[in-house]
């Protein structure tokens, strides 16, 4: 019986052995890793020189520098660009205040001469008249706002000899007010007038905003009272 088992063993018809090494989990995926790290590294270094022998990297770095270059010569551009408009839009502001400067100059000449004028146009009516004594020349009067009226005149005494004329003037509105007559003298009564040869007369009155003028009468009066001249004037 005994010899039986051990023919049994021994021959072919014995059960199968295998012989394994027991190598630890860690390990095994260590090893692995490591594997597949090489396996990378080679397949990236193989990808590289693919590069190189193709002349892409080259290609690559060709085109990196032409697009340096262009974005350095569009900021260039854009430099020299921003300048320009820098420099005409100075331009552009300092002509457009000239041009204000020189529309306020005209302006003013304008006005200049439209003062020179009226001047001229005043002094016309100073012209030597026939006759002597005293006289009441240009008479004027405008509506400056409402219920104010601004008179000027000017007050000649002719003759070689005259004397100095020491007096009062006095001015009087005449119109319509609310439908019905109305007049109106200087507030405070006449004014004091001085003459030695000419003299200008100006001032502004005030009146009822809803008056209608219809003449302005100025009037010299002597220390008597007494009435030297008179000029009427209507609007």
């Amino acid at each position: 019986m005994r010899w039986k088992l051990i023919r049994r063993r021994l021959s072919v018809s014995a059960p199968r052995m295998i012989v394994r090494s027991h190598l630890p989990w860690p390990l095994r995926w260590a090893a692995l890793a490591v594997m597949l790290g090489f396996s990378a590294a080679l397949a990236l270094w193989a990808f590289e020189f693919g590069k190189d022998i193709a002349g892409l990297d080259r290609d690559d770095k060709e085109e990196l520098s032409r697009l340096r270059a262009e974005v350095t010569q569009l900021r260039t551009d854009h430099a020299r660009a921003r300048q320009v408009a820098d420099t005409a839009d100075s331009l552009l502001k300092t002509e457009r205040a000239t041009q204000q400067r020189l529309a306020s100059q005209l302006r003013q000449l304008e006005a200049d001469n439209q003062a020179l004028q009226a001047d001229v146009n005043f002094y016309q009516r100073l012209l030597p008249t026939s006759g002597e004594g005293l006289q009441l020349r240009g008479l004027q009067a405008e509506l400056k706002g409402p219920g104010q009226l601004r008179y000027q005149l000017v007050v000649v005494q002719n003759g070689k000899n005259a004397a100095e004329f020491k007096g009062r003037y006095d001015l009087l509105l005449q119109g319509q007010l609310e439908g019905k007559p109305w007049n109106q003298a200087l507030p405070g009564g006449p004014q004091s007038l001085l003459i030695r040869q000419v003299t200008r007369v100006e001032g502004m009155i005030e009146h009822p905003a809803g008056a209608v003028i219809k003449t302005v009468q100025v009037k010299v009066l002597d220390a008597q009272g007494a009435t030297k001249a008179m000029q009427t004037l209507r609007l």
